[in-house]
């Protein structure tokens, strides 16, 4: 029996990763399955080497105190793959380990499925000739990745976004009312990350930004998508929704949301955004260096223009963010309207559904050759 092994390094990869690994069973139920993951990866049946909670952490800082777990875990793997019996790494963003991991692969001589591209196209471009040489295959999630990592020589197809794999909540009322929520007032929902560390710096942020709206707007209420782990204190006045933010982001009818992937489910879900983000500082004037990007909100890269305004770091008040989001709960303010049209454009960019299983078709094909 052959043995594919998988690594995921967090939340949001443990759960692509798991989705991946449905669809290659599904094609290869042959195929032996070994990861280091997260509950969601574990739950696909896979032979779980290590798990990954207590080791994501964001920032320049915050990463060094996680050093010696992780080259540990980089030891113990590269002793797996030593062994021979790997026919196949495939690696699921975390590009700080993975990257590393992906240079053992190729002096062991394991091919390497890259699934979800490490945003080089944002900072450490320098990075992408490593990965021509050490990735054999690279399955990217935004449109316009499949052409800069190409014309760079890694070998890239972009193979949808795996958000819109997922199942719709349903219309906007129904949901809402599932949630205990009014249909008939408006909804501002807050969505500031899934680590603790993202929450623990974002949400007073968007707390008082909603404070300062619903004082203006007694008709609008808040609900913020609660993380496993995380805190909310001061949540008078605010929902907090455990385990449900796919329902959150369909009540939505306006949401204040971190960068990121975040930004993309709320555009998906039809609700217009403000984006926010604030970091450690020292954490921050490193990125402010290497960062090459224009924007920081997925949903402007893949739009290719600013669609949703942002706040960052310094700029990020509550005052900023409740004078941006306000004329997005209004149905005919410009400012919705607006938004809503660069929405429809960024679900066109986006295509259909079927990343896992597209992904999974050209990990196959590396155990074929």
């Amino acid at each position: 029996m052959s043995t594919v092994f998988v690594s995921a390094g967090e939340p949001s990869g443990d759960a692509h990763a798991a989705a991946f690994v449905s669809a290659l069973k599904a094609m290869r139920p042959d195929l032996a399955i070994e990861a280091f993951g997260g509950p969601k990866l574990a739950a696909t049946g896979a032979t779980m080497m290590a798990r990954m909670e207590g080791l994501s952490v964001i920032g320049f800082v915050e990463v060094l105190k996680k050093v010696p777990a992780h080259w540990r875990l980089m030891k113990a793997i590269e002793k797996r793959l030593a062994r021979g019996d790997v026919k196949l790494l495939v690696l699921v963003d975390y590009p700080g380990f993975h990257l590393r991991l992906a240079a053992v692969a190729r002096r062991l001589g394991v091919p390497v499925f890259y699934y979800i591209a490490p945003q080089l196209w944002a900072w450490h471009e320098s990075r992408v000739k490593k990965m021509a040489v050490s990735v054999s295959r690279l399955g990217v999630i935004l449109p316009f990745e499949e052409e800069f990592f190409s014309s760079r020589g890694v070998p890239a197809t972009y193979v949808g976004h795996p958000l819109l794999d997922r199942p719709p909540a349903g219309d906007r009322e129904v949901v809402q009312s599932a949630l205990g929520l009014e249909p008939d007032r408006k909804v501002l929902g807050l969505f500031p990350g899934s680590r603790p560390q993202e929450v623990a710096r974002l949400w007073p942020l968007m707390r008082d930004a909603a404070r300062i709206v619903t004082a203006r707007r007694p008709d609008v209420q808040c609900i913020v998508a609660a993380a496993r782990g995380a805190e909310y204190p001061g949540a008078d006045g605010v929902q907090v929704v455990q385990n449900r933010p796919v329902e959150c982001f369909a009540a939505a009818d306006a949401a204040l949301c971190k960068s990121g992937t975040t930004t993309l489910e709320a555009a998906l879900a039809g609700a217009p955004q403000v984006i926010a983000y604030r970091m450690n500082g020292l954490s921050y004037r490193l990125a402010k260096r290497l960062v090459r990007v224009s924007w920081i909100g997925l949903v402007n890269l893949v739009a290719g223009r600013q669609i949703a305004p942002e706040f960052v770091q310094d700029a990020a008040t509550p005052e900023a963010l409740a004078a941006a989001v306000s004329p997005l709960l209004e149905d005919a303010s410009p400012e919705r309207r607006q938004q809503l049209e660069g929405i429809r454009d960024v679900r066109h960019r986006l295509g259909g559904p079927g990343a896992a299983r597209r992904a999974a078709e050209l990990a196959a094909g590396l155990l074929a050759a």
